[in-house]
């Protein structure tokens, strides 16, 4: 195995090669923060265990692999419409496909958006709305604290671009199929920008896939803007095969009034690491963080989450749940920080742990950093086993032990299922999960996708 100063020299090494590559195709936007970028990846680097907030998850092995790199486009042959027939026929949505972290050039189903909104890759908004790109781009995610965003930053190529004008509704969800497909193993790079104005209001929900069991490496990094009395929703599926690396970091920023949930329910995969930030940068911001993962194998998952409450009269609601069976291990760490001006503050945080084997781990980490006097704010974690109690009541009512147990699972992960607010998905993600408790094939299992994975 190597060590890390030589998985970071190779990637040194690949951003000094690819410079033409990188640049080519890219606006002076994305060059100058890539540029900046690279030179704060080579101070901090690949995280260790030595970093506090990377503790938990060890990612040498996940980088000391020989990926190919994609840092241009790589043509795949695939049609939206052919390969994915959700089989929720409810869930009514605007669907738009990345594949290997770039925009497909033939989407042609975004045909019901309203006037005004933008659907297109990082690259196309780069050139065609330099005002809007420029103004946001690179502006929320933090380089300088993470090399896993600083290395996404210097790499970036392409990625999705959303934008929802001032008062602009959009009814339906659009739906965001993000696929992995290669004939060799791949190391991905996707860089999302997401724009909602005043007023507006969006849905966006991500389905993570693989269709071909090689050994990837997904760095996604995404920034969303929310301005003032907007709404904004973001449902993140992550559902891929244990040859996967998944590193996920999202950076909201809400001004005042706005509204945004987000759910990332994490149902299989090698090795997950998501990070959520959240800056609340306007009075009367309401932000609701929630996430569940179920857990078997040796499969790894490690939520890492900042709610940073800058002005005064916001309110935070976090919740994290886990289901952990076999040898899987998850990590939690959890973080609110409310500023010294932020009074009034109300925020909640909890994280709560099912082992279901002696071999399941959980490292869980809640934190309040509190620099004001008049807030609101709880946390708490729970690690545990089943209810014995509950259990017995169960079964004292003729249901049999196998049955019970599964009930008394699901009732734990639907409180957080239950937050969605969409109906039709909240009914699949439901279904999902049962049928991953009870140790069954987890996908979604009837789409035509899923059966070609």
């Amino acid at each position: 195995m190597a060590n890390i100063d030589t998985i970071n020299k190779d990637f040194a090494d690949l951003f000094e090669q690819g410079k033409e590559l990188l640049s080519n195709g890219s606006s002076d936007c994305m060059n100058k923060t890539r540029e900046k970028a690279f030179v704060q990846f080579q101070e901090l680097g690949v995280p260790t265990r030595v970093n506090e907030n990377y503790k938990y998850t060890n990612l040498i092995p996940a980088f000391d692999y020989p990926y190919n790199v994609n840092l241009r486009y790589m043509e795949v042959d695939v049609d939206l419409n052919d390969i994915f027939q959700c089989d929720v026929p409810e869930l009514d949505t605007n669907m738009v496909l990345l594949t290997n972290g770039w925009y497909y050039g033939n989407n042609k189903v975004l045909t019901e958006l309203p006037e005004g909104v933008i659907v297109c890759g990082v690259q196309e908004a780069a050139q065609k709305y330099p005002d809007i790109f420029n103004a946001h781009y690179g502006k929320y995610a933090k380089p300088e604290e993470d090399g896993i965003v600083a290395l996404n930053t210097a790499l970036a190529k392409d990625g999705l671009f959303i934008y929802v004008p001032k008062g602009v509704v959009i009814e339906k969800p659009i739906q965001v199929v993000n696929l992995l497909r290669s004939d060799r193993d791949l190391m991905a790079t996707q860089r999302n920008l997401f724009v909602i104005e005043e007023n507006a209001q969006a849905k966006i929900i991500v389905c993570d896939h693989t269709l071909t069991h090689h050994k990837y490496l997904s760095n996604s990094v995404t920034e969303v803007n929310v301005a003032s009395s907007a709404v904004f929703d973001l449902y993140t599926l992550q559902n891929q095969h244990l040859n996967s690396v998944i590193l996920n970091s999202t950076f909201i920023r809400q001004d005042k009034h706005s509204n945004v949930l987000t759910n990332t329910i994490s149902l299989y995969g090698g090795t997950i690491r998501n990070n959520h930030h959240v800056l609340l940068d306007g009075e009367h911001c309401e932000n609701n963080t929630y996430g569940m993962y179920l857990m078997d194998n040796k499969q790894h998952v490690d939520n890492f989450t900042s709610i940073d409450h800058s002005k005064p009269n916001c309110l935070s609601n976090e919740h994290f749940k886990g289901v952990m069976d076999g040898e899987a291990t998850a990590a939690f760490a959890g973080r609110i920080y409310v500023r010294r001006d932020a009074q009034k503050t109300l925020a909640y945080q909890s994280n709560n742990n099912l082992l279901l084997s002696d071999d399941a781990q959980i490292n869980t980490k809640p934190q309040l950093i509190i620099d004001a006097d008049d807030v609101k704010c709880s946390h708490g974690a729970t690690v545990g086993q089943m209810d014995e109690d509950a259990l017995f009541y169960l079964r004292a009512r003729g249901i049999d032990e196998k049955e019970a147990r599964q009930m008394l699972m699901f009732a734990f992960a639907h409180e957080i299922i239950e937050k969605i607010r969409v109906e039709p998905l909240k009914d699949r993600i439901d279904a999902l999960v049962d049928t991953r408790l009870r140790g069954e094939i987890s996908k979604c299992n009837t789409c035509a996708l899923a059966c070609k994975n």
